[in-house]
């Protein structure tokens, strides 16, 4: 018969923690390590965004947090109707963000509000479908897009600062396009401001 096992406990005494110095150490690390995946990720990958002020009214509201996607640029170009944050042309220290109206080498034509892009595809002209706007203005523009230039419009037309008055944004210049609205919470959403561009040739 097979001799019973007696288990007995451990009475070895408990190794001590290693003191202030090792906790001291573990946050460190911690830290480090926190450093080395966030700083890359903030800086080429995304970040965050607060609306200040009412040019983008009603689609982006004033203090809402959004998250922005800075890498697609670096695969893709940007695309027409695409809201973006962009450095301010007339001062790099300023971020502001608009809706993208034209795109490079284009023609961009407004008439009492009514927008149309000249380009190669439509030397007649295309007329923009805008009937997501809820604030339209009056007006008129004319610009016409060099290499790499972008014309930008904020929703809230009447109240917004943009390529009307300032000229075109350079390529360089954008961060990135808004991703993710995450404040408020309830209207948490991906892409906020997406619009499927239709037009009328």
């Amino acid at each position: 018969m097979e001799e019973e096992k007696i288990v007995t406990p451990d009475t070895s005494t408990p190794q001590k923690p290693g003191g202030i110095f090792s906790y001291i150490w573990e946050m460190l690390r911690f830290v480090i390590l926190a450093i080395i995946i966030v700083v890359p990720i903030r800086v080429y990958v995304a970040q965050p965004f607060v609306v200040s002020g009412a040019s983008m009214d009603p689609t982006l509201e004033n203090g809402e947090y959004l998250i922005i996607d800075e890498i697609s640029y670096r695969l893709n170009d940007p695309e027409r109707s695409d809201v973006i944050v962009f450095r301010y042309p007339k001062d790099t220290t300023k971020f502001f963000i608009k809706r993208i109206i034209g795109l490079p080498n284009e023609t961009v034509e407004i008439k009492d509000g009514v927008v149309t892009i000249y380009n190669e595809e439509n030397k007649n002209g295309l007329t923009l479908d805008e009937s997501f706007l809820v604030n339209h203005s009056g007006g008129n523009s004319y610009l016409k897009l060099g290499n790499e230039e972008y014309f930008v419009m904020g929703d809230n037309r009447p109240a917004s600062s943009d390529s009307r008055y300032w000229g075109p944004v350079p390529k360089d210049n954008i961060t990135g396009r808004a991703i993710v609205r995450l404040l408020p919470l309830k209207k948490i959403s991906l892409f906020p401001g997406k619009f499927e561009q239709k037009t009328n040739e």
